[in-house]
């Protein structure tokens, strides 16, 4: 007795269920996380059509898509047969996009008030890297938001503030206040001994030429930490 075990491919699927002509049909919100990840990588592999592999991408993800972004080039064509690099680019471009778009938002009506606020401004860009990196917003008198630069970008561990770089980029902004931020890839978000001297180190300098620290940020994936809250400043 023979068996048929041909898999229907998405073209071969009702036209409600197929990602592209679902989306045209019924609009983007309609698409489930895997359908929008199934149309960027647009194939699957010999086991899995694109829906599926996006799923089970995913799925080892716990769903989050917070979780996808932290993954690299080389995770996504080592973990999932049927991701080569140009799937992975992909992916990432499109997670760097999400990214981006959220930044632009914040910025566009950012006034800092509190420390929720520096953690909304600074979450997109820190919040998923496997890497620590120090960032610093300069505001205005008004504690609006003129620019957001990255100044330095480290290890796993401990990243090298610059701050002669630092200040002189404040002078040439014509920033009034600066807030420095920097994350903690290993979810810890207790300042460390160096995190404690480095927030000094700054607002000594930053008052030596007339310019207010406001605070100091550590990232820790959900969490945060601030100086200025705790009482270390």
């Amino acid at each position: 007795m023979e068996t048929d075990d041909k898999r229907l491919t998405i073209r071969e699927w009702a036209i409600d269920d197929r990602p592209r002509e679902k989306m045209l049909r019924k609009g983007v919100q309609s698409l489930t996380d895997a359908e929008l990840l199934a149309i960027l990588i647009a194939s699957g592999n010999n086991n899995e059509t694109a829906v599926e592999l996006s799923r089970r991408i995913l799925h080892e993800c716990q769903n989050n898509l917070n979780e996808l972004a932290k993954l690299t080039i080389n995770d996504l064509c080592k973990r999932f047969n049927g991701i080569g690099p140009a799937k992975a680019i992909t992916i990432m471009a499109a997670m760097e996009l999400g990214k981006r778009r959220k930044l632009a938002e914040t910025l566009e009506r950012k006034k800092i008030t509190a420390s929720k606020d520096l953690f909304e401004l600074f979450e997109p860009i820190l919040a998923d890297l496997p890497h620590e990196e120090f960032w610093v917003a300069f505001l205005n008198h008004a504690n609006k938001v003129i620019d957001l630069k990255r100044l330095t970008q480290g290890g796993t561990t401990q990243t090298v503030v610059d701050l002669p770089m630092l200040l002189k980029m404040a002078i040439e902004k014509s920033a009034q206040i600066i807030v420095v931020a920097h994350n903690h890839p290993s979810g810890q978000n207790r300042p460390s001994h160096e995190d404690e001297v480095i927030t000094q180190k700054i607002k000594a300098g930053c008052e030596a030429i007339g310019i207010r620290l406001l605070d100091h940020i550590i990232l820790a994936h959900d969490k945060y930490y601030s100086f200025i809250d705790d009482g270390n400043m």
